[in-house]
C-alpha cells in the first residue's frame, strides 16, 4: 500500500487543459495546462479515483510518474499508459506495423489524440498507418495534412496585401548572344 503523504510526479498528456474539484480535500480545486506537470499526494489521487470524471482522468489525460501508485489506483496497465510525445513520434516514424497496431488497440485516449496530433503535425509519410489510423480511429490523416496546408497558404498570401513575392530582377545590358551550346554529350549507340 502507498502512502498518503507520497508526492508523486503528474502530467496532463492532454492537449487541453484538465482539471478538477474535490470536496474531501475542502473543495480542492486543481487545474492541469497541456503538458504540465504537478507534484501531488498519493491521498488526492485516491480522492480524484472516486470523484465522477476522476478514474477516466487518471487512465487517459494524467499520467501518473510511480509504478506503485498506478498499479494501486489503476491495477495493471498496458506499457501505452507510460507513452509520451518522444514514444510516438518514434511509433509513428521508425514502429513495424504490429507496434503501431498494438497501440492503437491498447493506448489510452490521451494517446490515441496524440497520434492523431503528430501524424499531421510531422506529417507521417507511412501510407498504411495513415490507413490504419482512418480506420481504427476514424481520423483522415491525409485530409488534415491537406486542410493544414490549405490553412497555412491562406495566411501566407502575402501578395494579396500589395507585399511582393520576389526581389525586383535586375536588368543588365544585353551582351553578344552565343548560339546555344550542348551542356551534356551522350551518344548511344544501336545494336
Amino acid at each position: 500500500m502507498v502512502d498518503k503523504d507520497k508526492i508523486i510526479k503528474v502530467t496532463n498528456r492532454d492537449k487541453g487543459s484538465v482539471g478538477y474539484i474535490i470536496p474531501d480535500l475542502g473543495n480542492l480545486n486543481r487545474q492541469f495546462q497541456p503538458g504540465e506537470t504537478k507534484d501531488l499526494t498519493f491521498e488526492e489521487l485516491q480522492k480524484l479515483s472516486w470523484i465522477p470524471g476522476g478514474m477516466y482522468m487518471l487512465q487517459n489525460c494524467l499520467v501518473l510518474d510511480d509504478a506503485a501508485a498506478v498499479e494501486e489506483l489503476l491495477g495493471e496497465v498496458e506499457p501505452e499508459y507510460y507513452y509520451g510525445e518522444k514514444n510516438v513520434k518514434y511509433l509513428l516514424q521508425y514502429g513495424t506495423l504490429d507496434e503501431f497496431l498494438d497501440c492503437l488497440d491498447f493506448a489510452p485516449a490521451g494517446v490515441l489524440d496524440m497520434i492523431k496530433d503528430l501524424a499531421v503535425e510531422l506529417p507521417l509519410n507511412d501510407v498504411q498507418k495513415r490507413e490504419v489510423i482512418r480506420d481504427k480511429l476514424g481520423f483522415d490523416v491525409d485530409f488534415a495534412v491537406e486542410m493544414e496546408r490549405n490553412a497555412n497558404e491562406g495566411s501566407n498570401k502575402e501578395h494579396e496585401n500589395g507585399k511582393r513575392r520576389a526581389a525586383v530582377p535586375k536588368m543588365e545590358e544585353k551582351k553578344e548572344e552565343k548560339a546555344p551550346a550542348r551542356r551534356v554529350v551522350k551518344v548511344i549507340e544501336d545494336k
